[in-house]
């Protein structure tokens, strides 16, 4: 961490498929010595015990297991999304930065319409209106005219748009490799030096 990189990031991960993406990224956060905000959405909850195959119930309980499949159970503190009275939903007291990893086409809707509805919503407006930067990961295919329209809004308004779409240059031998781009893209995005996959070197090998 230098003093460019943001000291403090709230994650927020909602019912998009794509939980290994948020979980790589959240391990990723902590490692670049971050203070990491956590907040689920309900959906997000659904998506995070099946894709990850988390054999659990209830909220506490899943994302106490997702802290520690991201090994950093001690080092992050958890929010629900229904409480709109947490400080990161205050901009004097909002994180340097949000991502929100992986995030709905209904959550992009409403960021972008500002229209919050939950926690998540309301900290990524947050970081909008205060002009800090807010990473959005949409994860959807095909995508509509709609939500083109509200990813364009995204961009106007200051957002990252940084859809789940690993590149292939890193040749890829596994699932965790293609999640490995994508989340280290979100760290190089938000100013850090990212080691989960290898740049570019021009073809040279």
């Amino acid at each position: 961490m230098n003093a460019t990189t943001p000291k403090s990031v709230f994650l927020g991960m909602t019912g998009a498929s794509g939980a290994a993406y948020g979980l790589r990224l959240l391990a990723g956060l902590v490692a670049c010595g971050c203070d990491v905000t956590l907040c689920v959405s309900d959906s997000g909850l659904l998506v995070v015990r099946e894709e990850l195959e988390l054999v659990v119930e209830g909220r506490e309980a899943t994302v106490a297991a997702l802290l520690a499949r991201a090994g950093a159970p001690a080092a992050v503190r958890v929010v629900d999304p229904a409480d709109i009275g947490a400080p990161a939903a205050s901009g004097s007291a909002a994180p340097d930065a949000a991502v929100v990893c992986p995030c709905t086409m209904s959550s992009a809707a409403h960021i972008a319409l500002g229209t919050s509805r939950n926690l998540i919503h309301r900290v990524a407006d947050v970081a909008l209106k205060e002009r800090r930067p807010l990473v959005v990961v949409p994860r959807e295919t095909p995508l509509s005219v709609v939500h083109l329209r509200r990813l364009l809004e995204l961009a106007e308004a200051g957002a990252i748009v940084l859809p789940a779409m690993p590149g292939f240059y890193v040749r890829p031998t596994s699932v965790d490799d293609l999640v490995d781009h994508i989340a280290g893209k979100v760290l190089q995005a938000l100013g850090f030096e990212q080691h989960l996959f290898r740049p570019w070197d021009g073809g040279v090998r």
